[in-house]
């Protein structure tokens, strides 16, 4: 004890400075500060403190005070730790200037943070530049330069300049394997650029796991839409000991859902029910979202019981319930309640939420909705977001208001294709616009393109998207797989079917997307009755490709047997199917009855629509034609009779027209037209020629009382002969007419335009709202099959 004082020296040091005091109002992070002292180490704290809270405030405050000293010019852990704080606030800017006047004190944390910021935010290619410099001056990396590196290689580009460089570097430093941080880094370039073979590599070379890196990789290969293999990576996590967490567990859900295992799906709820994790909210979005999907009996029952016992509810829950309404097809017209509810909450609708209302009114045909919810859209300022303004121009047209979806679509295109042009009036100039485009960032430009091409096919604007299809491959696109499925779907819903096919056989890699677009399109150009063919396909594409079929995949095999005559065969294939049938594949099945006069059949096919969609005018009209068609006039007049009890009304007919950069709407017996003595006089010429060659009105469709003579008259003013009548006076006797209808094209038009096909020496290319008909020398390419 003596030996110990006597070591002692004979006067104390003074104690160290306390730790500076903040004076605060209410919020002790956002409150005006005093320090009592501008010890480094204290400064540093407080900084980290900021850093961790995000309070930019604060830490501009304390950025004020150190000013007032020279400790930013002498000690590198204040100014490291101040330009940490700027990074991790998103403020790049005030990060650089800090970090160039640290001329005297950078060292390598100031380097590995700089990078960091820039990789962060958007400069990845100067964090790479920057990262260069460091090696320069001789600094060796260590993990977080490592880290930095890695995610400033997120984008596909500097991927391949400089991905192999910084994978060197990690096995060079002896970091490969040992560091779980730069493994998850590598894992995420690697996953991020498409190369899951390496992201696993880097994986199963880890020592040490940990549930980051399980969770990691579990969602990656999600993103990737390899649901088989996540599930396998789930059950490995599970057997090395790891309890999932909230995202973990949200990531297979995801898996589950694109599966579509119901007994997977009822496992997995199991498990979050068990594991509390029922209370995350991305857990519970995801469980409304996967009972809305699978196909099983009361799927959105079980949806709304998940949704009713959330704690809170947000945007996301909200949304991914009405989603799941709009997807099931269920109840659809409960949509616009739930939208109220959601208001009623305080809760703001995203571009997600309104995309999908949008598609619920243009599933319905409700154009009254559909012009509140754009009122709403245009009151937040979102029109221009390309998942609602492209739900915008599909939910005027399906609804027949074809003059505001062309308006629509061209707000969509002048605020993501025009204003990228120096000079927005100059469309022309593609030289300007697409040197614009390639500026663009990879992810948002891609989906920009495919949503704009979609939005084209629906408007059935051929001319704008080949200037699309020209701009994305100016823009370097010319590989990406989504803006490739939105060229097929494109070009085959504007009726060239040779272009969808020449765009599908382009691609390097094919879909579940790619094959539906082909197979749609396809199908809706006509077949040839090759039945054991087609079945063959459907085998294949289950058993050699692994790819679930979906709900239109199935209407397409009802379609195909249906189309050959076989419609009893059609039914027990509807009764075989390992998930319910939606009211598409029965209206399918249904439309084949009135075409083969099968009655019985239609009866039962018209009843599963109705129950399915009571509100959907559809199955009453067929099945009435169907009735007509037998002449059973007693099942006509009750049928009429249910429409107006349900106070349902069938669609009002309308044709239009793309000529000369405009839209042109007719409906029957139209005299606003410009053109309309015009076009009658031709309509009365064109009528009298195909008379002579065997055209025979066929009265037989028009189900009122009045004469002959009056029946033809009335026949005569349908909006597709009003069309093509346009057509043939407006448009070049070389190239093909394309005509578009909202309803089905009725027996008397398809007949006469094939008679004008052959008198006229015109290819005229209608579609209608099930398929499209290509008609030249009086043949129709349906095969009289619609």
């Amino acid at each position: 004890m003596a030996s110990t004082l006597t070591a002692l020296p004979a006067k104390l040091p003074p104690p160290p400075p306390p730790f500076p005091t903040i004076r605060c109002h209410l919020n002790p992070l956002t409150a005006h500060l005093v320090l009592s002292s501008d010890h480094s180490c204290d400064a540093a704290k407080l900084l980290t403190s900021a850093a961790r809270a995000g309070d930019l405030r604060l830490g501009r405050a304390l950025h004020r005070r150190l000013l007032r000293s020279e400790i930013l010019d002498t000690d590198a852990v204040v100014a490291n730790s101040l330009l940490t704080m700027y990074s991790k606030c998103g403020a790049v800017e005030a990060a650089r200037r800090v970090f160039d006047q640290m001329c005297g004190v950078r060292d390598l944390v100031s380097w590995t943070a700089m990078a960091s910021c820039l990789a962060r935010n958007g400069a990845e290619r100067e964090s790479l530049r920057l990262l260069g410099e460091m090696l320069e001056l001789g600094l060796r990396p260590n993990a977080f330069t490592l880290c930095a590196a890695a995610r400033a290689c997120f984008p596909q580009e500097l991927f391949r300049l400089a991905g192999g460089v910084v994978l060197g570097f990690v096995l060079k430093t002896g970091f490969w394997g040992t560091d779980v941080s730069v493994g998850c880094a590598l894992i995420d370039m690697f996953a991020r650029n498409g190369d899951l073979v390496a992201a696993q590599r880097v994986f199963d070379g880890l020592i040490e796991r940990t549930s980051v890196v399980w969770t990691l990789l579990i969602t990656r290969y999600v993103q990737a839409g390899c649901a088989s293999k996540v599930v396998e990576l789930f059950l490995h996590m599970l057997d090395d000991g790891f309890e999932p967490d909230g995202y973990s567990m949200s990531s297979m859900i995801s898996a589950c859902t694109e599966l579509g295992s119901v007994r997977l799906g009822q496992q997995l709820h199991s498990v979050a029910l068990r594991l509390g994790l029922v209370s995350d909210s991305c857990v519970s979005c995801g469980l409304v979202d996967m009972y809305a999907k699978l196909k099983m009996e009361r799927s959105m029952e079980h949806a709304r019981k998940v949704f009713k016992t959330m704690p809170r509810h947000n945007v996301m829950s909200w949304t991914a319930l009405i989603s799941g309404y709009v997807q099931s097809g269920v109840q659809e017209n409960n949509v616009m309640a739930l939208f109220r509810e959601m208001l009623n909450e305080s809760i703001r609708p995203n571009h997600i939420t309104y995309s999908n209302l949008l598609k619920a009114c243009a599933n319905l045909s409700d154009q009254d909705s559909g012009r509140q919810i754009h009122a709403h859209v245009l009151k937040t300022s979102i029109a221009h977001v390309n998942v609602v303004g492209n739900a915008l121009v599909s939910m005027y047209a399906e609804s027949g208001c074809m003059e505001e979806a062309r308006k629509a679509f061209d707000q969509l295109y002048e605020t993501n294709i025009l204003s990228m042009s120096p000079d927005v009036e100059t469309e022309r100039n593609n030289a300007s616009c697409s040197s614009k485009i390639e500026g663009m960032d990879d992810g948002v430009s891609t989906f920009t393109f495919a949503s704009l091409l979609s939005a084209a096919a629906s408007v059935g604007l051929l001319t704008k998207g080949q200037k699309l299809h020209a701009l994305s491959m100016k823009a370097g696109f010319r590989s990406d797989q989504g803006i490739s499925n939105s060229l097929v779907s494109m070009y085959a819903r504007c009726g060239y079917l040779e272009d969808a096919c020449r765009a599908f056989d382009e691609m390097k890699d094919h879909n579940v997307i790619s094959w539906t677009s082909i197979i749609s399109g396809l199908a809706k150009h006509g077949h040839v009755g090759l039945v054991k063919e087609g079945k063959e396909h459907f085998r294949s594409m289950q058993k050699d490709h692994g790819l679930l079929p979906r709900m239109e995949h199935y209407a397409c095999i009802v379609d195909l047997l249906a189309r050959s005559g076989l419609v009893e065969e059609a039914r027990q294939f509807i009764n075989e199917m390992p998930c319910k049938a939606d009211a598409l594949v029965w209206k399918t099945l249904l439309s084949a009855c009135r075409t083969y006069g099968n009655t019985e059949i239609g009866e039962i096919a018209a009843n599963h629509v109705i129950n399915l969609e009571p509100r959907d005018p559809a199955p009453y009209v067929l099945l009435s034609n169907l009735y007509a068609d037998a002449g059973l006039w007693d099942e006509v007049a009750r049928i009429r009779s249910l429409m107006r009890d349900k106070n349902l009304s069938k669609e009002t007919g309308l044709s239009w027209m793309d000529v000369g950069n405009t839209i042109h709407e007719f409906r029957a017996g139209d005299t606003s037209h410009p053109l309309a003595i015009d076009i009658y006089a031709k309509l009365v010429t064109l009528i009298r020629e195909i008379k002579d060659i065997g055209y025979v009105p066929d009265t037989s469709i028009v189900l009122h009382d009045m004469s002959e003579e009056l029946k033809e008259q009335y026949l005569l003013q349908h909006s597709e002969k009003i069309a093509v009548a346009f057509g043939l006076i407006t448009t070049s006797a070389t190239k093909p007419m394309r005509i578009f209808k909202n309803l089905r094209v009725c027996a008397d038009c398809h007949s006469a335009i094939k008679y004008i096909s052959k008198s006229t020496g015109r290819e005229i290319i209608l579609r209608d709202s099930n398929r499209f008909h290509r008609m030249k020398d009086g043949i129709c390419s349906c095969g009289e099959y619609w």
